[in-house]
């Protein structure tokens, strides 16, 4: 049963699938209990997922994979037969709040690139929510963010400087600024949302 043991560990070591978690999460600028919060894992089981301390059930891959919007198959593939061509049909795609468990939400997002691997840019769909602005909570990232308008009217907070963007208008920005967004008036409000790291 030993052999059989250090058979499977070894098969699934090559696949480096801790390392590809921890790439995925660092990208995102996420920590372990905010990862964990998005898919109802401890923050203590996914650092021994990270370490290959410990290999993921499927289901529990799944979950994490939904998270990043990669499929299952970024952890399987050879690095070698990198996917130039991705894509992701409208009824693939998963509804995420911006931050999991929060009251108020600035926007609920679907990622739009999820099937290309090794990915240059993330690109989502955003639907903007209206909240109280003294409720908003300002994030960064590393990187540049674009934003373009499909309909609805916005207004953006960047640093202490705001701007309202109306259907169709686009905006390019320094991402590590802190910056909000909150949907103005009652219409519904959505846009196409690209960050590069």
């Amino acid at each position: 049963m030993a052999g059989l043991n250090e058979t499977i560990t070894e098969g699934l070591g090559r696949y480096s699938i801790g390392e590809k978690l921890r790439t995925l999460r660092l990208r995102k600028s996420m920590g372990l209990v905010e990862l964990g919060k998005h898919t109802n894992l401890s923050a203590a089981l996914l650092s021994k997922l990270e370490r290959g301390k410990l290999f993921p059930t499927l289901p529990t891959l799944l979950r994490i994979a939904m998270v990043f919007g990669v499929g299952l198959d970024y952890f399987f593939t050879d690095e070698r037969k990198r996917r130039v061509v991705g894509i992701v049909r409208k009824q693939e795609r998963v509804r995420f709040p911006e931050r999991p468990g929060a009251q108020d939400v600035q926007y609920f997002f679907e990622c739009l690139d999820y099937r290309a691997n090794e990915r240059k840019l993330s690109a989502y769909l955003a639907d903007f929510q209206d909240v109280t602005t003294g409720k908003l909570k300002p994030h960064q990232h590393a990187g540049v963010e674009f934003i373009y308008l499909l309909k609805g009217s916005l207004t953006v907070k960047l640093g202490s400087d705001e701007y309202v963007l109306e259907a169709e208008d686009a905006m390019y920005f320094d991402s590590a600024i802190p910056h909000t967004y909150c949907r103005r008036g009652v219409k519904p409000c959505s846009g196409v949302i690209v960050t590069v790291p």
